[in-house]
């Protein structure tokens, strides 16, 4: 039986079948349009959400609410609304004016049409508290916004990775 002194089989069939693939899979996606809802109230964090979802260059369309009570009509396409699109995914900040991100989540997760959506805290709160009180109304997870700005971009772009090229969402029919 043959050894081989440092060369790692697996490392190799990583580096020339595996990563390919996943580069394959990444620019699959990229025409693949997904719908996002920010309810967002910092502007600040709207316009680097924003263009860090730009950077990455995929086929997504975000639509800003600026608290519950507006992202709550967005959802149920009220007033204005009306022919708003029902997001495939929903970034949602906790301390917001008018109705919280925790009460918009409730509310969420009681409608048959929107429950099955993935919602994302995604907040500057480090409260226990929140973060339990999050996953007990079925978010789908809980990020804290980084304070530093290159740690606030990458955090976006781990969301990213992970949404857009590892999960499926629901078909668009269940919506129905």
């Amino acid at each position: 039986m043959a050894v081989g002194y440092g060369l790692n089989q697996n490392l190799i069939k990583e580096q020339y079948f595996i990563l390919p693939l996943v580069k394959v899979k990444k620019m699959r996606n990229m025409y693949h349009s997904i719908q996002i809802l920010l309810v967002e109230d910092n502007e600040g964090d709207v316009v680097l959400i924003k263009k860090a979802f730009s950077d990455a260059r995929l086929a997504n369309k975000i639509n800003v609410c600026r608290d519950g009570q507006e992202g709550y009509e967005f959802l149920k396409k009220m007033g204005k609304y009306e022919d708003a699109p029902t997001p495939d995914l929903i970034l949602l900040d906790i301390n917001m004016p008018k109705v919280t991100g925790l009460e918009l989540l409730e509310m969420i997760k009681q409608e048959d049409a929107l429950k099955i959506i993935p919602v994302i805290m995604l907040t500057t709160s480090t409260s226990e508290e929140d973060i339990l009180k999050s996953y007990q109304l079925n978010v789908s997870s809980f990020v804290q916004k980084p304070v530093e700005f290159i740690e606030f971009l990458d955090a976006i772009q781990q969301i990213q990775d992970y949404w857009f090229s590892i999960v499926k969402f629901p078909p668009k029919l269940a919506f129905s």
